[in-house]
């Protein structure tokens, strides 16, 4: 296996060289920097009456309090900071969360590189739900799983002889279908990822974007073990 940050050869993950985690075909999620935790909560909650932590027992059961109660403002004081790869399509829905940071790769200063998302299977519309898909057989998948290729490489073909002709990248990039990879820095506090948790890693989420959200759940999970297990056992609530 080959770490899709850094290159590396790896045997499990995450990287032992950059920490990320590969997701789909050619994508990561890469954890850049954490501040605070389940006791920033704590100590975000007490300072209202002018306390800070105390033992642990207690420290946990106000995390369960305040997490049952909808006392949100204490979680925003954990922050964490990932490194994102994604096919467009998928930044276009993690870009409507939007209490969080972003910054993104410029196609206007860089040139794109030749990294199209191949989806390993196709599916079909869920009955009953426009939003949502279901993976199926298709007799022909290869086939058109091929003519997505096919149509990517046009593409691509299409955006290199333009900058070629020397047409600018900001208008060049226009012929670049949403399966191209893009790169982002995502900033967010716990409530919002909690929020996004909640979304985007249910399941009639769309299938790429749980991938992400899955690897993200399992860092939140140990970054703030208790934070986690109290939001899981009330139902993922928002708080």
């Amino acid at each position: 296996m080959v770490c899709n940050s850094c290159g590396s050869s790896i045997e499990a993950q995450p990287c032992p060289h950059c920490g990320a985690y590969n997701v789909l075909d050619k994508g990561f999620v890469r954890l850049v920097e954490f501040m605070g935790g389940d006791r920033a909560v704590v100590q975000a909650a007490r300072v209202s009456v002018g306390q800070g932590l105390k033992t642990p027992e207690k420290d946990r059961r106000l995390i369960n309090y305040l997490m049952k109660h909808e006392h949100g403002t204490p979680f925003e004081h954990a922050v964490f900071k990932f490194h994102v790869k994604t096919p467009i399509f998928v930044s276009r829905e993690w870009f409507r969360h939007r209490i969080a940071s972003y910054n993104e790769i410029s196609q206007r200063y860089t040139e794109v590189k030749d990294e199209f998302y191949v989806p390993h299977a196709l599916r079909k519309p869920t009955k009953g739900n426009k939003q949502a898909s279901d993976f199926a057989p298709f007799p022909d998948e290869e086939r058109l799983i091929g003519s997505i290729e096919e149509a990517y490489a046009k593409a691509y073909e299409v955006y290199r002889n333009l900058l070629r002709e020397g047409v600018a990248r900001e208008l060049a990039r226009i012929v670049l279908p949403l399966g191209i990879y893009t790169q982002f820095y995502w900033t967010v506090n716990a409530r919002s990822l909690m929020n996004f948790l909640r979304l985007r890693e249910a399941p009639d989420a769309q299938w790429e974007i749980r991938q992400y959200a899955k690897v993200i759940l399992r860092i939140f999970k140990e970054k703030m073990p208790w934070t986690a297990e109290a939001w899981e056992s009330l139902g993922r609530k928002r708080p």
